[in-house]
């Protein structure tokens, strides 16, 4: 497969804050690419970076194999809708989709006149008077219509009610399969996208903590349930992202089974449960959080 995007080192301070750590990735050609985190980890920074919008404070970026700064040969291959989208008070829905061809030059009038059915949306009314969740639906047209080769989403959609966001989706995914580009979403609906998604970007604190295809991380971590007793024994030597437990009974989540170890659980008398992707995500994420903080207290300790 070839890589669209190519990251190495990449930093960005913002004064005394650094909002992206050394960071250093790859994104494959024709990919559906989760781009997760909590508030404030870095994600938007991260494709502000990529699509040229920013400067880095340190390190290399090649977006089609190139600097995407200051550059129209690749910023004319990009599409980045993000949840605070602008668009002139004045303008209406219809005026943003007949300007959209001046920039895409995959732009797509029919499919954005079949979303525009699809989420109801009135496109005669000036964009200061839409909801907010029409106003995710202007984005969302443009996202999907302009049929960019690298398309960014940065939570456009959480406007949506449930039903609009399951159009989304279906609409992503039937599209992409006619006319595959390479997507990125970052979202904090982990488990909705959870199957739109072949590849999972993970950031925490600026630093990338996961980098992985779902497919392998499906089945990588599961709950072992049973008696204390019998779950520390199992457990013993592995790597343990959570712990819960009331009384004489413990609930484990632990990763790295194979099926000798899920036959060994099962003689022991233990229950195992899969672990969704978002689950794995946040339980992650927080023993990342657990390991940063011992981490500073060592080097507190040795200053």
């Amino acid at each position: 497969m070839t890589a669209i995007v190519q990251v190495q080192g990449l930093t960005k301070r913002f004064g005394s804050v650094t909002a992206v750590d050394d960071v250093s990735f790859e994104i494959q050609e024709n990919t559906i690419t989760g781009l997760l985190g909590r508030n404030g980890a870095g994600k938007t920074t991260v494709m502000n970076l990529l699509t040229g919008q920013d400067f880095a404070t340190r390190g290399d970026i090649r977006v089609f194999g190139a600097s995407p700064v200051e550059n129209p040969q690749v910023l004319q291959n990009l599409s980045f809708i993000k949840e605070s989208q602008k668009y002139p008070d004045d303008f209406r829905p219809k005026h943003v989709f007949a300007s959209a061809p001046w920039f895409f030059p995959n732009w797509d009038a029919e499919l954005a006149a079949r979303l525009v059915d699809d989420f109801r949306l009135p496109v005669d009314r000036r964009i200061k008077k839409l909801s907010r969740g029409q106003l995710s639906s202007v984005g969302v047209i443009v996202g999907l219509a302009s049929r960019a080769p690298l398309t960014f989403f940065d939570e456009p959609y959480l406007g949506l009610d449930a039903v609009a966001r399951q159009i989304f989706y279906d609409r992503l995914l039937e599209d992409y399969g006619e006319h595959p580009r390479t997507v990125i979403l970052s979202t904090h609906l982990i488990d909705e996208v959870s199957n739109l998604l072949e590849n999972v970007l993970v950031i925490d604190q600026g630093r990338i903590i996961m980098d992985q295809d779902t497919e392998s991380l499906r089945g990588s971590a599961a709950t072992v349930v049973g008696t204390r007793a019998a779950v520390d024994a199992f457990v013993e030597g592995r790597e343990v992202l959570a712990r819960d437990g009331i009384g004489g009974l413990a609930s484990v989540t632990v990763t790295r089974l194979d099926d000798r170890d899920r036959a060994a659980a099962a003689s022991a008398g233990l229950e195992l449960s899969p672990v969704s992707l978002q689950q794995l995500i946040v339980q992650r994420t927080r023993a990342q959080i657990t390991t940063d903080d011992f981490t500073d207290q060592l080097e507190e300790k040795s200053a």
